[in-house]
């Protein structure tokens, strides 16, 4: 089949251009990465055109404004992002750990690139350099296909991508983009175990689950992010208003965002009727259990309606968020072991104990103490960016920078010695 053919050549080439990129010296990684942050800037007014494009067709397609917002390009922030991760440590060589055995045998862990990495995506076309930058300034190559309804956009950007790769006399085909939006392409490409090395989905649950049925390949896992935010007994009002607005409503279509509050019953009668009308002025519904649902009913603006039992553990993406109040710390933690989904989880508290307990007790890629779940993001976190967050444990957990695009290996320094 030609189709078949097509997409092993392109995978072949990838991988050959992976074994040149992991050879490349620092400053050329570099450098392809400063011409692109320029290249972007310079090509803003082409490539917001392009978005444009897939902008109106979402909205003529009726896509709720959450997920059109989710395919806006803002160029110079991925321009920024570009540049903040070609000013980070190139993690490729290393060394992680070393010691001398008693035999004299000198044994280090070394960073290596992982090889070449196929990365599926919906919407968020940042993604694309995003993923582009990481890969290079890691060693890795990349094969990426984004959703059709960015389609007009990634185009745009890989050509940019390509053209700052070539300028830096890097191949082209170390960042690829897939020529297709078939879903065939992506079954093709996750059977060939022999040149891909990781598979990254990023998107809903339906994709990531479709990439794990048909892969051959690793696969690094997010199904979802349903996200908690626990209001403590002692947690403070004006922090707690402001924490759950931001990890609700600033951008509540990406996984990061909340998508339940818990509220200690102690303190609920205080602080859900102030978290609640400050969600009312952003548009936020509350799903709320029976308790929850007494105190703040009557509310002038708030939107508040009974929850059903689907509303806990949903990842809503929009303007909706589960309530329910809880008898304390341990009524919030089963509840989280139930509903959570590995992502992200925040306690609001001025306990120290409660605190400790949370962090150590909850099982999630990020805990958070006093801070919006929006901050489980790579850039935020200090990685520059992220190729995706796993919610996996092998071989990373928590969004994937440049550390999490590597493997270690054991490299052995003797002076001739055998074994005995």
């Amino acid at each position: 089949m030609a189709f078949v053919v097509n997409m092993r050549q392109l995978a072949e080439a990838a991988k050959s251009a992976a074994r040149k990129l992991a050879r490349a010296p620092t400053s050329q990684k570099r450098a392809a990465l400063t011409k692109l942050a320029a290249l972007l800037v310079e090509r803003q007014t082409a490539l917001l055109a392009a978005n444009e494009l897939d902008l109106a067709a979402a909205r003529a397609a009726g896509l709720a404004a959450p997920l059109v917002e989710r395919l806006r390009l803002d160029v110079r922030s991925i321009s920024r992002t570009v540049n903040e991760v070609a000013a980070l440590e190139d993690p490729v060589g290393q060394v992680v750990e070393s010691w001398r055995r008693p035999n004299g045998l000198r044994v280090e862990r070394v960073r290596i690139p992982l090889g070449t990495i196929f990365v599926i995506y919906e919407s968020r076309p940042n993604v694309t350099t995003d993923t582009a930058a990481l890969c290079l300034l890691s060693g890795n190559a990349c094969i990426l296909r984004g959703g059709s309804e960015a389609a007009h956009s990634n185009a745009a950007l890989l050509a940019v991508v390509g053209d700052a790769l070539e300028a830096a006399g890097l191949p082209r085909a170390c960042v690829t983009g897939v020529p297709t939006t078939d879903r065939s392409a992506v079954l093709e490409l996750l059977k060939l175990d022999d040149l891909i090395d990781l598979a990254i989905p990023r998107g809903g649950e339906g994709l990531i689950r479709f990439v794990v049925d048909n892969a051959r390949v690793p696969v690094v896992r997010h199904y979802k992010g349903v996200c908690h935010v626990f209001l403590d007994a002692s947690a403070d009002a004006e922090m707690a208003e402001r924490i759950v607005v931001n990890a609700k409503a600033q951008r509540p279509s990406v996984c990061n965002a909340a998508e339940c509050l818990l509220v200690h019953e102690a303190a609920a009668a205080t602080l859900l009727p102030r978290v609640a009308r400050a969600l009312a002025a952003k548009s936020v519904e509350l799903r709320c259990d029976e308790r929850s649902l007494a105190l703040v009913k009557d509310l002038a603006g708030v939107r508040a309606v009974p929850a059903q039992a689907s509303d806990y553990g949903a990842e809503f993406l929009d303007y909706v968020l589960a309530v329910k109040v809880v008898a304390g710390l341990d009524e919030a933690l089963a509840h989280i072991e139930r509903y959570g989904s590995l992502h992200t989880e925040a306690i609001i508290t001025n306990d120290l104990g409660n605190a400790n307990r949370f962090t150590r007790e909850v099982d999630a890629s990020c805990v958070l103490v006093n801070a919006s779940t929006r901050f489980n993001d790579g850039g935020e976190l200090g990685l520059g960016a992220e190729v995706g967050i796993s919610t996996t444990k092998l071989h990373a957990f928590g969004p994937m920078g440049l550390r999490e695009l590597t493997a270690t290996r054991f490299v052995v320094v003797g002076e001739g010695q055998i074994r005995g």
